[in-house]
């Protein structure tokens, strides 16, 4: 279904996603209003929804939408502007999805299209293992007993939700540094700190080059760098690295969770969050190596769980749970009050 008030946009997804053969617009609506009456009626695999609409709009509305989607997905199409991105993030903390620009003129319209229709079958196939099969069992790792030293966290699609969630349950004060890796546009990374900042009450800053790693402070990893540590005379600090990762994401949480295996290792805790294919699980497969421990969240809480299953088959996890449970374990991992 597609939500915009714009008859143009409407009329110009629709061609995009009319074009394949495997995608089908059930529905369409030009307000939030006319959106929740459509699904009375009608069931969705994926929403594709515009913000800015007369009425409700979209952000008003989404609570209510999620709430009658019915497990479908929801795609913002917004524009990156400065506010765009404050509505943007404030609707993927909502539990929309995933974001994409709206189409600009100056873009390659195929290369908008098939990564529209990339989005859409990824959101839109998340739960087509759901069919009744056997469920296989991984190997889980031990819990180590080790109280962390410091706090790693990565995400991507659905991960603005899932990290919100977390902070909220997490208590005032761990005691420890937070890193965050989540994949995002850099247009996005400051209105993304404030919102975690307001969601956790830490300190959240943007990393940068040399910037030291005290207890209490989230760091998160700008969009066009690779957030690592560094020791220099046994204190961390923060490494920015553009090489190019095997994922090919910037920012990766593989090279998070690799630098933190060489100059950490058995001192960190590293939670893979909801996300699309399988960034952080050869970081994972260091830490793990170097004595860190990894927690996985659940299929069921989660968007997407393509890096989460990743580390589970894998055999990497010593916990999978969903957000609130995670921030409840670090919580008595590090000895403190599990909850606000």
């Amino acid at each position: 279904m597609i939500v915009d008030d714009s008859l143009v946009a409407r009329t110009a997804l629709g061609r995009m996603v009319g074009s394949s053969d495997d995608l089908e617009v059930v529905a369409g609506a030009s307000t939030a209003e006319s959106a929740l009456d459509v699904l009375r009626r009608c069931t969705v695999d994926v929403i594709l929804l515009d913000l800015d609409m007369p009425g409700m709009g979209g952000l008003a509305a989404l609570p209510e939408i999620v709430a009658r989607a019915n497990g479908a997905r929801i795609l913002v199409v917004s524009s990156f502007t400065v506010d765009g991105a404050e509505q943007t993030l404030a609707a993927l903390s909502l539990g929309a999805a995933d974001t994409l620009p709206k189409p600009d003129v100056r873009s390659s319209r195929e290369a908008y299209r098939q990564t529209l229709l990339a989005k859409i079958r990824e959101l839109g196939s998340a739960d087509a293992e759901i069919a009744p099969k056997p469920r296989s069992t991984h190997a889980m790792r031990p819990i180590l007993r080790k109280r962390p030293g410091l706090l790693a966290i990565g995400a991507s699609t659905g991960g603005i939700h899932a990290l919100t969630c977390l902070f909220e349950a997490m208590p005032r004060r761990l005691g420890i540094p937070i890193l965050v890796t989540q994949h995002l546009p850099s247009t996005f990374m400051p209105a993304f700190a404030r919102q975690l900042a307001s969601a956790s009450g830490y300190e959240t800053v943007l990393a940068q080059e040399g910037m030291p790693l005290p207890p209490d402070r989230i760091v998160v990893a700008p969009g066009d760098a690779h957030l690592t540590v560094q020791s220099q005379s046994g204190q961390l600090s923060v490494h920015l690295d553009r090489s190019r990762s095997e994922s090919g994401c910037m920012p990766s949480v593989d090279w998070m969770f690799g630098s933190l295996a060489k100059e950490v290792g058995n001192d960190a805790c590293g939670v893979v969050l909801t996300g699309m294919g399988r960034d952080g699980v050869s970081g994972a497969a260091s830490l793990v190596a170097a004595g860190g421990t990894i927690i996985a969240q659940d299929e069921a809480s989660s968007a997407v769980w393509g890096m989460p299953r990743a580390i589970v088959e894998a055999g990497l996890a010593s916990a999978i749970l969903p957000p609130v449970a995670i921030a409840r374990h670090i919580a008595d991992s590090v000895g403190v009050a599990p909850c606000r």
